[in-house]
């Protein structure tokens, strides 16, 4: 019998646990591999105490992790910023260590979807026809992806975030809980849309936009566009 893959999780916050949470649904499910522990550089006391709570090691920093013989080789990385999360990634690809894909058996995906390795699809969201999910992309629970949207890689669509379809989401962008993207519109990299927002138009690179329609206050200037 094949050994059984060991996956540790990197964050013991918040969206460390929810992919707990979908890895744990996948083995109820039927996939067969190991949670080893969560990994955490700096975990509050309270994330610990959750973590104990629910029976999960924890596995102290990376450092640790990394530099223990024998410590498991796949990882789903937990950490919602981001900026962070790629930073992370990049190291923990340099050690040689392996993205694991994490899909909760309640999310619906689409005919001809592509969902890279690393992402994180969380229960209930919503993944429609050919679209595409890059590196390390995180769906929150209930979000929803229209078709032919594109997900670049590092970006985060936030919990009941709807993002309609042949949108294109570039890298590092945060998506608010609760905020739509209306159809064939794109949203420039490292851009966050605040939660509720509605994105009626374009977006540059690197913005804040909030409210109904959408407005932001262009970086350097007092310029604030609404669309």
């Amino acid at each position: 019998m094949q050994d059984l893959k060991k996956v540790v999780v990197i964050g013991a916050s918040g969206f460390g646990r929810e992919a707990l949470d979908t890895l744990e649904a996948m083995q109820a499910a039927g996939a067969e591999f190991e949670v080893e522990g969560v990994v955490d550089d700096a975990p509050s006391d309270i994330n610990l105490e959750r973590l104990e709570q629910r029976g999960i090691r924890y596995l102290g920093k990376r450092e640790d992790w990394v530099r223990e013989a024998g410590s498991a080789e796949y990882f789903v990385l937990g950490i919602g910023a981001p900026t962070i999360r790629r930073k992370i990634a990049s190291e923990l690809e340099a050690l040689g260590k392996v993205p694991f894909q994490a899909i909760h058996p309640t999310a619906v995906i689409g005919t001809n979807t592509e969902i890279a390795q690393s992402a994180v699809v969380c229960a209930r969201a919503v993944i429609s026809t050919n679209a595409s999910l890059g590196d390390y992309v995180h769906v929150n629970p209930n979000a929803t992806l229209g078709h032919d949207a594109r997900i670049e890689p590092f970006s985060s669509i936030n919990p009941a975030a709807i993002i309609s379809g042949e949108v294109l989401v570039e890298e590092e962008v945060l998506i608010g809980a609760g905020a739509t993207v209306l159809q064939q519109l794109t949203v420039g990299k490292k851009t966050v849309v605040g939660a509720g927002a509605v994105v009626t138009k374009d977006v540059p690179a690197e913005q804040v936009v909030v409210g109904v329609p959408g407005r932001w206050e262009s970086s350097g200037s007092s310029t604030t566009e609404s669309f």
